[in-house]
């Protein structure tokens, strides 16, 4: 796209609909860290089985979305890389979770939010101004806020603080891998392509740490393949094309928001004056990305 506006047509209603998918699909997706925390396996090995137990399904959905008939190799080739982007994003940062402070991998795992939205500036070769300019200040203050309070820069934590890091980068590359073939594979199909190379990569992984595979309780885990990879992923890999990548990039900021709800919900965590502050800009950014905007000035 040669443009960090949102792509033609979401001042519509189809366009509503799609900025609501895609707010949807970060919402559903900002549930997988209480499902992980709650499945009795590894966490390697419950980012296996969110892939496996959907992957059923998404062969299904893709085989009717297809008509039964093969995609083009090399948009196949590009899904297939999307998926192995996405692997080792699931496995970084789960590994990095267990050598760091939730809130350290949360902030670390979300800087694909800043690459994303650098990314559309490229692109786009144009610096944002007017309310965009004013979406990505509250947005990024907002989620510094949510999170800042729980973060400590330590020695510690410094493999752990990688690791994430090192998960957003990748979990970038996805999305661009996957924005990009959209324009050839329908939805369901690019995803059902990337899970599949998923499953063993998250496996092999697994297996390597000594993990738990087996658990004795499927419920989060079957929780985890609805939410996250088939409501989800669904949901965010069906408005990809409809979106610019700083559009894109703002919106996953919604997910430290609602993993922070769900954790005063599910877990009894404490949610202060200020948390709440920083939940409301990231919501306030996110109606501001959607008002018209003046035109940005090139670089």
């Amino acid at each position: 796209m040669d443009s960090i506006e949102a792509a033609p047509g979401v001042g519509n209603a189809a366009g509503r609909w799609a900025f609501a998918a895609l707010i949807g699909g970060n919402i559903a997706l900002s549930l997988g860290a209480m499902l992980v925390r709650m499945a009795d396996t590894g966490p390697t090995a419950s980012a296996f089985w969110r892939m496996t137990l959907a992957l059923p399904l998404l062969l299904i959905f893709a085989w009717r979305e297809a008509g039964g008939r093969m995609p083009p190799r090399p948009a196949v080739l590009v899904a297939a890389m999307a998926g192995i982007f996405f692997a080792l994003d699931l496995a970084a940062w789960h590994f990095g979770i267990l050598q760091t402070k939730v809130a350290n991998a949360t902030l670390f795992g979300n800087c694909a939010s800043l690459l994303l939205v650098i990314w559309g500036v490229i692109l786009a070769r144009r610096l944002p101004r007017g309310w965009q300019a004013a979406a990505i200040w509250l947005a990024f203050a907002g989620s510094a806020l949510l999170m800042g309070q729980s973060y400590e820069l330590s020695p510690d934590y410094l493999v752990g603080d990688l690791f994430s890091l090192f998960a957003g980068v990748l979990y970038t590359g996805y999305v661009i891998l996957m924005q990009r073939v959209r324009g050839t594979l329908a939805p369901w199909t690019a995803l059902a392509i990337a899970s599949t190379v998923c499953v063993p990569i998250l496996l092999g992984t697994a297996l390597a740490l000594g993990e738990t595979i087996m658990p004795q309780n499927w419920t989060p885990l079957i929780l985890l393949a609805l939410t996250s990879q088939i409501v989800g992923q669904g949901l965010m890999i069906w408005s990809l094309p409809r979106f610019s990548p700083l559009v894109i990039g703002l919106t996953l900021l919604v997910q430290p928001a609602v993993a922070a709800l769900s954790g005063w919900i599910g877990f009894g965590e404490t949610l202060s004056a200020i948390d709440i502050l920083g939940g409301m800009m990231v919501g306030a950014a996110l109606v501001l990305i959607r008002l018209p905007n003046r035109a940005a000035r090139p670089i």
